[in-house]
């Protein structure tokens, strides 16, 4: 039987300027033993903080270590005190964690290669939340984020769209979770692409700033973003690649993509509008079946009769998705996710119930 989680003793009332907060230690609810032991590397960033936390309350996933850099000592319940993980932090050694049978890496592009290919020599599922395994052609690659830090294991990676690729990630050792904006956009225009309705398409993104990471400076304060919306990488995010080659893998090429996102004053929460030219004439009606008939077993992604908004889906694994068409012709899909669960921590989760076997859904909501 595997052992129990570190955890740290409860903690004392803190003194006064101390920046640590008292919180009651818990247990995991566990439902008997768990599939997998597993590893959440990152911890402390937005990302990593809530798959720990979802970890935490799923009832057949261990959460074993939790590791950052940063925050080392802490546990997450004090760090982040809405999340019930209490679970010490500590610096990750690659050598002491062969107890996992799965991990969970949060780190940014770049330092999650080394990390994901130590843990792949070690036997682990690795389900990973950079962006150094999304993109298929190293050449691709290079041009948006540099050389590739770990080549060998590009070939292995599967990307981790669920509803796409599902019975691949079934056999899976390592998985790239995509990015978020590549989730909400590819999902929504899924069907379309498939096809072949797509002649060239528009996707306006708008997204909480949660996703930009704990960092980010001026750019991100409050004082800046309240009451304010503002484009960013226009021309240029590093998510549009991303996003035309799922849409290339549907349709067989890519269609003409102009992709702008922006930042909203939101915690979580991600819209994405897409513009689509039709490359023939569709009623509103064989649309709205399309959609229907593509998510119709899907239990993350729900086909609505209007356009959805971002705080019907905040803190769950869902998807929203609307489709319609206007006075021209053109076709307009809406779709909303929370960035930090679809877009990133829980669909890491879904993706890792289907390496071990279990539903996909099990501790999601």
């Amino acid at each position: 039987m595997p052992r129990s989680p570190r955890f740290a003793p409860v903690s004392s009332p803190p003194s006064e300027g101390s920046g640590r907060i008292s919180v009651v230690e818990r247990s995991q609810p566990l439902s008997g033993d768990p599939a997998a032991r597993v590893l959440v590397a990152g911890a402390s960033g937005f990302a990593g903080a809530l798959a720990a936390e979802i970890v935490w309350n799923h009832p057949r996933l261990e959460l074993r270590e939790a590791t950052s850099r940063a925050d080392a000592g802490l546990r997450i319940d004090e760090l982040y005190p809405r999340y019930r993980a209490s679970v010490e932090m500590t610096e990750l050694d690659i050598d002491a964690v062969e107890h996992c049978e799965a991990a969970i890496v949060a780190y940014p592009h770049h330092a999650s290669a080394p990390v994901v290919a130590g843990l792949r020599e070690l036997g682990l599922l690795v389900v990973d939340l950079s962006a150094d395994f999304r993109l298929r052609d190293p050449y691709v690659y290079r041009e948006w984020y540099g050389e590739l830090s770990a080549p060998a294991l590009l070939g292995d990676a599967v990307y981790g769209l669920t509803e796409l690729y599902r019975e691949r990630i079934r056999e899976a050792e390592l998985i790239a979770n995509p990015g978020c904006y590549p989730t909400a956009t590819v999902l929504s225009l899924a069907p379309l692409a498939a096809a072949g309705l797509i002649a060239d398409v528009v996707v306006d993104a708008k997204s909480g700033v949660s996703g930009a990471g704990r960092g980010g400076g001026d750019r991100l304060s409050f004082a800046t973003l309240t009451e304010n919306a503002s484009p960013y990488g226009v021309g240029g995010h590093r998510h549009e690649p991303e996003i035309a080659q799922e849409l290339a893998a549907l349709a067989g090429e890519a269609p003409p993509l102009t992709f702008v996102p922006h930042l909203l004053p939101l915690d979580q929460g991600e819209l994405v509008s897409c513009y689509v030219r039709p490359s023939r004439e569709v009623s509103a009606s064989e649309l709205r079946e399309l959609y229907a008939d593509r998510y119709a077993e899907e239990r993350f992604v729900e086909v609505v009769d209007r356009p959805p908004s971002v705080r019907e889906v905040r803190d769950s694994n869902l998807c929203r998705i609307h489709v319609d068409r206007d006075a021209g012709g053109r076709i307009l899909v809406f779709g909303v996710i929370d960035n930090l669960w679809k877009g990133a921590a829980g669909q890491a989760v879904q993706n890792l119930n289907l390496m071990l076997g279990l539903d996909e859904g099990e501790g999601l909501r």
